[in-house]
């Protein structure tokens, strides 16, 4: 390979997306990796017993399998195999049954009160129809003409609110407006600010076309898989080498770091003019996660049979249950009916543990930059859903927000979006810019999650960085 005229700070997939869009351009691109593992938010470890594979960070993929770059990629031959759940997604009640987030919208709306199935295939069908057109425009820069106007014209019309508020408006039961609740509850901002309706849609919307899978072996598939294709298109990456300020780097064309603004300002501070790292100084983070990895005995005992089906499981009962979980994080406390978001990837990739045994996860909102383990609470949730769940664990492993961000620093707080993801930050992020990618010192960029479209494993924002970075190169 030629002297790298192109260097990538960070191997999470925004990093390793901006590698490889360099490479396949012509541009020979090296990586750094701080870690002696790449991958950032998609790794995967034994972190229970031996044989008993878990993902630390990112675990489910809608947005990947939905990923325009990542669709133009032959990932499968470098690979990648995405698992798909016979149910994308369950959402259990009290009274023993679920509602489900199925493969299509009639299977959903099936499982919905029948006030409100045709409420649902009407929200998402036009949605459905034209998915490929909206993802391409939706997971780019907002600050363009898209290249589908009436289409996102559409779709803001529905996105462009609160999700308690477009679900209040939509659905008239309680089972349509709690599975709709859950699924924007993966953003972290609170679900009466706008626009957390569009993240809710923008989920639900790739179960009916490409499903929620996992990456078979865990989420570090993703990354060998991203990675085999920069080596193949003449990058590389160096693992243990750490960047602690710009003047490290060798002599480059461009340099595009995989950062969310407080790492950026730490390397290259004396190097941001004083106005722009102002701008930066003030991007906000939201509230952090708890996580509970398990090794468990067999599937965890449901009640409700969809539960058994699903390769994600929403613990919290109602709208104004999930909605006052998150709210009560972002304000710093934490709800007594935390809303739990849980995976059982076992149930469809046996490669994960040994023979007869299976793992899951589960996170909860929490405060910023919390130390406090809610073991107790998360488990007594999924208790509440599955009795007899603590009788099937054989082992767990428990990370604070602190500890999140003491693995990944880019989880500052134990925020795993890289930022809110309020109406403000969503259009200007991390900073108001035509090229929110560019920054003012000449041919440095950023590519993380803290630039659009946001968090998510999809690749798009380092893709869009590295399209950035490769017109101001001529190229």
């Amino acid at each position: 390979m030629s002297e790298p005229r192109a260097l990538v700070v960070g191997s999470g997939p925004n990093g390793l997306a901006a590698a490889v869009t360099l490479a396949r351009a012509g541009v020979p691109a090296l990586v750094y990796e701080a870690m002696d593992e790449i991958g950032g938010g998609t790794r995967t470890a034994e972190l229970t017993l031996p044989g008993y594979l878990h993902d630390v960070c990112s675990a489910v993929h809608p947005m990947g399998a939905a990923s325009p770059f990542f669709r133009d990629l032959p990932l499968a031959e470098r690979g990648l195999e995405w698992v798909q759940p016979d149910v994308p997604m369950a959402h259990p009640f009290d009274d023993g049954t679920a509602a489900l987030l199925g493969r299509g919208t009639e299977d959903t709306a099936a499982t919905l009160d029948a006030v409100d199935r045709r409420a649902y295939r009407d929200l998402m069908d036009p949605l459905v129809e034209r998915w490929e057109a909206l993802m391409i425009d939706a997971l780019g820069p907002p600050l363009r003409i898209p290249r589908h106007p009436l289409l996102m014209a559409r779709f803001g019309l529905r996105a462009l609110r609160s999700a308690t508020g477009l679900a209040r408006a939509r659905f008239r039961g309680p089972r349509a407006r709690a599975l709709f609740g859950g699924i924007a509850a993966h953003v972290l901002d609170p679900l009466e600010r706008v626009p957390t309706a569009a993240f809710g849609l923008m989920l639900a919307l790739p179960a009916h076309v490409v499903g929620w899978p996992f990456a078979r072996g865990g989420s570090r598939r993703i990354a060998s898989a991203l990675a085999a294709e920069l080596e193949a298109a003449g990058g590389r990456i160096e693992t243990g080498r750490r960047i602690d300020d710009l003047g490290e780097l060798p002599p480059h064309d461009a340099v595009l770091l995989d950062l969310t603004p407080r790492q950026v300002l730490s390397i290259a501070r004396d190097r941001l003019p004083p106005g722009y790292r102002r701008r930066l100084e003030r991007y906000r983070y939201g509230p952090g996660v708890f996580k509970l990895d398990w090794a468990l005995s067999e599937p965890i005992p449901w009640t409700a049979d969809g539960c058994h089906r699903a390769g994600t499981v929403h613990l919290g009962g109602a709208l104004e249950a999930i909605a006052a979980s998150a709210r009560a994080a972002w304000d710093g406390r934490t709800a007594d009916d935390p809303f739990v978001l849980l995976s059982q990837p076992t149930l469809f990739d046996r490669t994960r543990a040994p023979a007869g045994g299976h793992v899951a996860w589960a996170y909860m909102h929490v405060p910023h930059g919390s130390e406090t383990d809610f073991t107790e609470a998360l488990e007594r949730q999924v208790e509440r859903f599955a009795p007899g769940f603590r009788d099937v664990i054989l082992a767990r492993s428990a990370r604070t927000a602190a500890d999140m961000e003491r693995d990944n620093p880019n989880l500052v707080g134990g925020d795993i979006a890289g930022g809110t993801q309020g109406l403000r930050q969503v259009l200007f992020r991390p900073v108001a810019r035509l090229d929110p990618y560019a920054t003012p010192v000449d041919g440095l960029f950023l590519c993380s999650s803290s630039t659009p479209p946001g968090g998510g494993v999809h690749g798009m924002c380092g893709y869009h960085a590295a399209r950035s970075a490769l017109r101001r190169l001529g190229v």
